[in-house]
């Protein structure tokens, strides 16, 4: 048990953990103050020095995220010299800072620029010379302005320690230090994942996603173009914080209803994808367990997850499920299924999806993801990007009537919604099993084993006399160690679901920049209430993925030619 201490802030006695630092102790006691480094899930770096308070009987300025707390301290959070060396900080970070932030996508989200008008900074008392670097826009999903890099380091210790990839690091000494890649190469040559969790740290816009909104805009407003737009479950339940509702919040009616308005001439739901690859997925492991041979599936419906195993596993490739990700069934099944019932031809449909995740617009401009004369996806916004559209339009979800889905693809199962935690596919992949085999009165109605905050989760069902395994594994560090222990023979496991983001793509790099610190666990708790109440649990009941067996699909997939579900994995070299 913890024991507590006192200490006075800003002539005030408040209580604090021992062993806390001082900044997580003032801000349980609701105590602003201003970081630009600090990341609460990892240890202090103290590389801005922007947390300094005044202790009394010391010297120097500390910085309160390394220092712990000691009974009996007198702080000062907002002395005039702490004041005084917050601002000379920030007046130095600006002094060769881009002048371009009425241009800037993160304007008024700005974490350098709030500092700023906090500190009532008002002209420039440090000029210097800009910095001059060039804008990295060689890869599909993202864009680095190194012009903007305020050295912070939280995108070189998120992508290390949270991640587990390491792209990026510090390059040179004094002065000339900046972050960049291995060998400061571009983002396309070098080992990213774009799985964009930099961007969701990143204070500045350093580190943003690739806007594809204009090309969105000029395809709604182009009369030979039918644009149908696919929503995922996940981006549901996150978008409303983009508009100041709370997070957690299904807005899925408003928005609909929204982007009707907008001009888009169908809205669909990825989640009936998401119920077609669980579905098959499902049927897929059990024929592999049948066999015995090729196990564990792993499954591949997270693009970094799978842009890592193509630069790393090679040997592992015959391990991992073919089928295409819920974002590609959709958008072959909307070019190839959709387009001849509505009479239209395929190359005059835009297909747009609203994604979690930037590498979703790299998975999208895969040469495989074209297999036909025209792309199945022809563009993706990420959360973030769908928010600025609809206020780009003078919209508001607050004040948009509810309105349907568009058939044939507007309903899903929970199973589909599940996908979007960590460990989410994997039970609905098990529940589907069990269900496939009449034994879904004796699988649990939750997996609590799978669910939760954990890294790391297995759990083990009985399905016909048989045992059968599953692990899940959020982050490479987490993946690596089950990748070894799978390389050494266990045998025990027979599902392995693997997501690069940490919680899923409930926290995916393309979703709202977090305002509070409790964001992902309300988002999780929304999303399993959203699999208590739906209906329908199972994607065997949903009428609509029936019917698309029925009139499309009949006795299963075609592997090759246009309208193929399933693609394969290309091994793909890269610097270290």
């Amino acid at each position: 048990m913890n024991t507590m201490v006192s200490l006075e802030v800003n002539n005030k006695q408040i209580k604090a953990r021992r062993g806390d630092t001082l900044l997580k102790a003032l801000r349980e006691n609701g105590i602003s103050v201003p970081t630009l480094c600090h990341m609460p899930e990892l240890d202090a770096s103290g590389a801005c020095r922007m947390c300094v308070v005044e202790v009394e009987g010391r010297e120097f300025l500390i910085p309160s995220c390394a220092h712990p707390v000691q009974d009996g301290m007198k702080v000062q959070t907002h002395s005039p010299r702490v004041i005084q060396a917050r601002k000379t900080l920030t007046e130095l970070l600006l002094a060769n800072h881009p002048d371009d932030c009425l241009f800037c996508p993160r304007n008024g989200n700005c974490e350098l620029q709030q500092l700023s008008a906090e500190l009532n900074i008002t002209d420039r008392r440090f000029p210097g010379n800009k910095a001059k670097s060039k804008l990295d826009q060689s890869c599909s999903a993202m864009v680095r302005d190194p012009g903007k890099c305020i050295l912070c380091g939280r995108c070189v210790r998120s992508c290390e320690e949270i991640v587990g990839n390491a792209t990026f690091d510090f390059l040179k000494r004094g002065d000339k230090t900046s972050i960049g890649t291995c060998f400061n190469k571009p983002l396309n040559l070098s080992s990213c994942l774009l799985c964009g969790q930099c961007l969701l740290v990143c204070p500045t816009a350093s580190l943003r996603e690739k806007d594809h909104v204009q090309v969105v805009m000029e395809a709604v407003h182009n009369p030979e173009l039918h644009t149908v737009i696919q929503i995922d479950p996940s981006v549901l339940i996150t978008l409303a914080e983009e508009f100041g509702g709370k997070a957690g919040k299904d807005i899925s009616g408003a928005l609909t209803g929204v982007l009707h308005k907008l001009g888009f001439n169908k809205v669909f739901d990825t989640g009936l994808a998401h119920d077609l690859l669980i579905k098959e997925t499902a049927k897929e492991l059990a024929q592999r367990i049948e066999e015995g041979k090729n196990l564990p599936l792993i499954m591949g419906n997270c693009p970094s997850w799978v842009k890592y195993a193509e630069q790393n596993l090679e040997e592992l490739f015959p391990l991992f499920s073919k089928l295409k990700s819920p974002q590609q069934l959709l958008g072959n099944l909307i070019k190839n299924h959709y387009a001849p019932k509505a009479g239209i031809s395929p190359a005059n449909i835009f297909t747009i999806s609203v994604m979690p995740c930037p590498a979703r617009k790299y998975e999208a401009q895969r040469e495989e993801m074209m297999p036909g004369d025209y792309p199945e996806v022809d563009a993706v916004l990420t959360t973030r990007e769908l928010a600025r559209l609809i206020r780009l339009n003078g919209l508001d979800l607050r004040q948009s009537e509810a309105e349907p889905i568009d058939t044939p693809y507007d309903r899903r199962s929970s199973a589909g919604s599940l996908q979007a935690a960590l460990g989410g596919s994997a039970e609905a992949v098990l529940r589907t099993l069990a269900h496939m085999k009449d034994q879904a009165e004796l699988f649990p109605v939750k997996v609590n084993k799978l669910r939760g905050p954990k890294t790391r989760k297995e759990f083990h069902f009985e399905i016909d006399g048989k045992q059968v395994g599953v692990a899940v594994a959020g982050g490479l560090h987490a993946a690596r160690q089950l990748i070894a222990e799978i390389r050494k023979g266990r045998q025990d496991i027979h599902l392995v679901e693997v997501m690069i983001c940490p919680g899923g793509c409930i926290n995916g790099g393309g979703q709202p920049f977090h305002k509070e610190e409790d964001t992902m666990p309300t988002r999780l708790k929304a999303l399993h209430e959203m699999d208590e109440k739906e209906p329908i649990r199972y994607p065997d009941k949903n009428i609509m993925l029936k019917n698309i067996y029925e009139d499309f699909l009949q006795d299963g997939f075609s592997t090759t030619g246009p309208n193929s579900f399933h693609h394969e994995l290309k091994k793909r070299t890269v610097l270290l």
